[in-house]
């Protein structure tokens, strides 16, 4: 899945689709971030970031997002 495939669901009118959006939106960069991590660390990625320990902390953030945004799923009863 790609970005492109959220804008249906982030532009309903159902809060839940909206929120499903959210969801998928913040996995999907951060899945991107994530293989970008591990490919620095394996010394494979193609370029050398201008901060590496910045880019760690967003993950870090981003991860603990995206549980509360799948804790959150489950107590509405969302299907993310």
């Amino acid at each position: 899945m790609e970005l492109k495939d959220t804008i249906s669901l982030m532009n309903s009118d159902n809060y839940q689709d909206r929120f499903k959006a959210e969801y998928l939106q913040t996995k999907i960069r951060y899945d991107k971030l994530h293989n970008t991590l591990v490919k620095y660390d394996a010394g494979t990625l193609p370029f050398k970031p201008a901060n590496i320990e910045l880019l760690r902390e967003q993950a870090a953030a981003m991860g603990r997002y995206l549980y509360i945004l799948e804790t959150r799923a489950e107590i509405e009863k969302i299907d993310i």
